[in-house]
């Protein structure tokens, strides 16, 4: 938990992707993050938490549901949104973070 506190806690906006293996629209989103990363390249950190290797840190950001994506920035949570959508929207929702 302590790596992921230090990661959170960066002047660089945090994406934490929380999935699972199991998740099939979880699979449908790593593509998509994939192509969001080399759109915005170092003005985000994309980080992937599976929450069943990692449950602890799920439970502490409340997560019910995979895919849910949050946002920190400073250890701030700056959005937070779960399910799958296509990269076009995903820039819109988070792109003024950014």
């Amino acid at each position: 938990m302590g790596k992921f506190n230090d990661i959170i806690q960066a002047s660089t906006p945090t994406l934490v992707d929380f999935h699972a293996t199991w998740c099939g629209p979880c699979k449908m989103m790593s593509p998509i993050l994939e192509e969001f990363k080399k759109a915005y390249g170092a003005k985000v950190r994309i980080l992937k938490i599976d929450v069943d290797k990692n449950p602890e840190i799920a439970n502490r950001f409340k997560v019910r549901g995979v895919p849910t994506l949050v946002l920190f920035k400073e250890g701030k949570l700056l959005w937070r949104e779960s399910g799958a959508f296509p990269l076009q929207t995903l820039k819109q929702k988070i792109g003024s973070y950014l």
